[in-house]
């Protein structure tokens, strides 16, 4: 089908390869490459619809949009196309991020404006939580972990989006990224004072979605944080399956009333409170502020800089659409069930901190061989020299941090029944030491490359191991009370016996790590950490 653009045509549906509009006679090729095949939305300024570019090899899918204001107020008219070329603008500078359309072309033709983006195949979120209901806790982090590193990224290009809503949110088929669409609210020259013209044609028509936009942007001062506000919105929806309109408020304060309907954590129910903060100075300020307090902290580099590489080839797909939203009236919806894609990045952002850590640790010659670990098939890689340090001499009592790497590097990896209680080895490369029935109480470790330790039977009560390589580590029976692992990678440990009471496995990597379901209770987990099975959340 083709499809006539002429706003005024009473019926602009024609046959697939018509060139002249048999309603209206207007030219149905438009710029004489895009064939228009149908009508997917209509906002306050503009209507948008699916086309083909017919001047590329495979006429691929793109997005049209055209400005049509809903009045002929010569006020509004002018402000609509600021407006309009406003998205323009805004696409040209932030549209080579993968989770941004990237803006195709811009044109006038026939006295009519006309932007054409990349096509995004497949559902809104407000179309998945109508077919799937509301999602759990786990779900909506994860969610939160995909968008706000593209939050992070426009804030970062002086863009406030203005109207962050379920309804433009794609999660796109052929990879399930979430892509954010419809810039065309967007403000970006930030706390620029508005003119009284300015705010009544904003204040009719582009000022985002009620409910979703917080105070200060209803007043034609929005901020950075009022995107995270309308964020904090979009999560409610998506724990309740609620709109804004359907939940109550405080008369007194305006604040809105979400918590009897959600049945989450404590910490996150702080998390979302500080996001719906009515006043903007006691609001996070940044999206980096709501990424730390989920407990993404060791993830912040990687997870910023790994969404803004790779971009996808879009292609259309039975079924899949493109909304626009629309910035006159008020649309609603939710997030998808988790993929694992969310999961392989968390997991490669590990591995990326350890390469990063491993490449300023000291490094050590000799050969290599292995000792077995008795009825475990699993073995601890040592040093050449290892096989006669043991004998060379005994150990004194009590050893400080600069003594142990000392020993380290002149090639001794025993270290067995040694006191390192309260030590200072933050980074440092350990790498197939041998801690059996040592003493590691409270002892930093934090990002040390501890792969293929022998930790049998070693006591390491409050130990601090966040973000250590602890792959292929051996733990039988060791005492891992209270140990802080967070982002830790234990891929294929040992941990088989070992006291896990009280330690923190918030965001760390147990892929085809031996250990029990019941060992996993009594530890913290999190949405973030990677299960043996190499899914991701809680056991």
């Amino acid at each position: 089908m083709s499809y006539c653009l002429n706003p005024a045509c009473p019926s602009p549906q024609n046959i697939t390869h018509a060139e002249i509009c048999r309603a209206c006679g207007s030219k149905l090729l438009l710029r004489k490459r895009y064939r228009v095949l149908d009508a997917l939305g209509q906002g306050g300024f503009g209507a948008t619809f699916l086309a083909h570019d017919e001047s590329l090899p495979g006429e691929p899918s793109c997005v049209i949009k055209q400005l049509r204001p809903a009045t002929t107020v010569a006020q509004v008219l002018q402000m609509a196309r600021e407006l309009f070329e406003r998205e323009a603008r805004t696409l040209g500078k932030i549209g080579n991020h993968p989770q941004v359309p990237r803006l195709l072309d811009y044109f006038e033709d026939n006295q009519q404006f006309y932007l054409v983006q990349e096509y995004i195949s497949g559902l809104t979120l407000q179309q998945e939580v109508k077919g799937s209901g509301p999602l759990s806790e786990a779900g909506v982090k994860q969610f939160l972990s995909e968008i706000l590193p593209v939050m992070q990224y426009i804030h970062s290009q002086q863009v406030i989006h203005r109207d962050i809503k379920p309804a433009n949110l794609i999660r796109r088929e052929q990879d399930r990224k979430l892509v954010l669409i419809d810039f065309g609210a967007v403000k970006n020259q930030v706390n620029q004072a508005a003119s009284s013209s300015e705010q009544t044609a904003l204040t009719a028509y582009a000022i985002g979605t009620p409910g979703f936009a917080p105070p200060e942007q209803m007043a034609m001062r929005p901020v950075y944080a009022s995107d995270l506000y309308a964020l904090g919105v979009t999560c409610i929806y998506l724990l309740t399956g609620k709109s804004p309109k359907d939940l109550d408020y405080n008369p007194t304060t305006g604040e809105m009333l979400w918590q009897k309907h959600v049945h989450i954590s404590p910490h996150f129910t702080d998390v979302l409170k500080k996001m719906l903060e009515v006043s903007v100075r006691h609001r996070y300020q940044s999206a980096e502020e709501v990424l730390r307090a989920l407990d993404l902290e060791p993830y912040l580099d990687t997870l910023a800089q790994g969404l803004t590489t790779g971009k996808a080839t879009p292609q259309r797909q039975p079924g899949g659409r493109f909304n626009t939203g629309d910035l006159s009236a008020p649309t609603y919806s939710s997030s998808p069930s988790a993929g694992t894609s969310t999961s392989e990045r968390l997991a490669m952002a590990i591995k990326a901190r350890r390469a990063r850590l491993e490449a300023n640790d000291p490094q050590t010659g000799g050969g290599i061989h292995s000792r077995a670990l008795p009825g475990t098939g699993y073995t601890t890689t040592l040093k050449n020299s290892d096989a006669t340090a043991g004998s060379k001499g005994k150990l004194p009592a009590k050893l400080d941090a600069v003594s142990v790497l000392n020993y380290y590097t002149k090639g001794r990896r025993d270290f067995a029944s040694q006191d390192l209680s309260l030590l200072n080895l933050q980074r440092v490369n350990l790498s197939g030491a041998i801690f059996h029935q040592a003493k590691l109480n409270k002892t930093n470790l934090q990002g040390a490359d501890l792969s293929n330790a022998d930790f049998g039977r070693a006591s390491l009560t409050g130990a601090i191991l966040k973000e250590a390589n602890l792959g292929r580590a051996y733990f039988s029976t060791a005492n891992l009370e209270g140990a802080d692992l967070r982002g830790a990678d234990l891929s294929f440990a040992y941990l088989n016996h070992a006291n896990l009471r009280g330690a923190n496995l918030c965001g760390a990597n147990l892929t085809g790590a031996k250990i029990t379901e019941e060992q996993l209770a009594q530890a913290k987990t999190n949405w973030a950490t990677v299960l043996p099975s190499g899914k991701r959340g809680f056991w």
